[in-house]
């Protein structure tokens, strides 16, 4: 009676899970190297970005793409190389996010910038947002040499750069230091949305906010026509 007691439902659900007979995996689909490459990089993306890179071996990419080890070796060398293609990936859809907030307004660096924010702002609150893929990696890469550390420190070069043109183009009196500026605030909103539970949806929210006072402050109001 007492065993049986404590065989509440979570306790049902493990016997029930471990009597259930392993369900046969998937055969492997042969399909075009193309294919191949397209369907593990994919596997890589998912697995990397919410699970972590170094949790994930390339068993578990193989199995989520659905091919065999020796499809995944013939379209990267190593799984260093399978990171960097991720990274690669990562990098297209980060840039491909700045210029479409840059398209909203073609001719307003100002407005362009603060667009960038409240952006992030937007995805940064969805469900399931894991923070910013070069910011997980380079936590999990402490060597500064290794090729995905170096990988992440040339998009975030490049993004205080493009922060730094906007910045001049919007009439900034110092547009080093407001790039400096909102790229660490970028950073911190990343950090924040992972790290702050509950309250993390309200705090990122404030992202534009922020922004607006540092734009405000750093760029010279407009004096009228």
């Amino acid at each position: 009676m007492a065993t049986a007691a404590r065989r509440g439902p979570r306790a049902l659900s493990t016997v029930s899970t471990a009597d259930t007979v392993d369900q046969p995996k998937p055969t492997p689909r042969r399909i075009s190297g193309e294919d191949a490459h397209a369907s593990l990089l994919e596997a890589a993306r998912q697995l990397f970005y919410y699970e972590g890179v170094r949790a994930v071996g390339v068993e578990a990419v193989v199995e989520k793409a659905g091919v065999n080890k020796m499809s995944l070796y013939r379209q990267f060398k190593s799984k260093d190389d399978l990171v960097l293609a991720y990274l690669e990936r990562s990098d297209e859809s980060f840039w491909g996010y700045f210029n479409a907030s840059v398209a909203k307004h073609p001719d307003d660096a100002r407005a362009q910038l603060l667009q960038f924010f409240i952006d992030v702002s937007e995805r940064a609150s969805r469900p399931g947002y894991r923070g910013c893929p070069f910011v997980n990696v380079a936590a999990e890469f402490p060597d500064m040499t290794h090729p995905a550390r170096q990988f992440v420190q040339r998009n975030k070069a490049l993004l205080l750069a493009r922060l730094r043109d906007r910045a001049q183009a919007a009439g900034a009196t110092d547009p080093d230091a407001l790039a400096d500026d909102l790229a660490f605030l970028i950073e911190g909103g990343y950090t924040a949305s992972q790290t702050f539970g509950a309250d993390a949806p309200r705090l990122i929210k404030s992202l534009p906010r922020t922004a607006r006072v540092l734009l405000d402050a750093a760029i010279p109001a407009r004096k009228p026509d």
